[in-house]
């Protein structure tokens, strides 16, 4: 692939641990992931943002992963709704 024809994707820190972390539990520890994605083309951009997340996460090898990964998810449940309890659209602030 030309490097014109890379896609950049931005996240959260946040939303990056969150995402690494279903990756792991989908795509190792569940040994389901051809019942999950069933349509094995997918895998490829699946590993390659997986790879990608692990080798940018510090928090992936800090001992107190558990409590990182839920503060991150309480986090992100907080601005996913604004006051309304109505969701909020991406990139929009709550």
């Amino acid at each position: 692939m030309e490097e014109e024809d890379a896609i950049t994707i931005r996240l959260t820190r946040d939303q990056a641990f969150v995402l690494s972390d279903w990756l792991y539990q989908v795509m190792f520890k569940s040994d389901d992931l051809a019942g999950i994605i069933r349509d094995r083309a997918v895998w490829s951009p699946v590993y390659a943002i997986s790879g990608t997340l692990d080798k940018t996460l510090s928090e992936l090898f800090m001992p107190d992963y558990d409590a990182r990964l839920e503060a991150a998810k309480d986090r992100l449940r907080v601005d996913q709704y604004s006051g309304d309890g109505e969701p909020t659209s991406p990139g929009e602030s709550g």
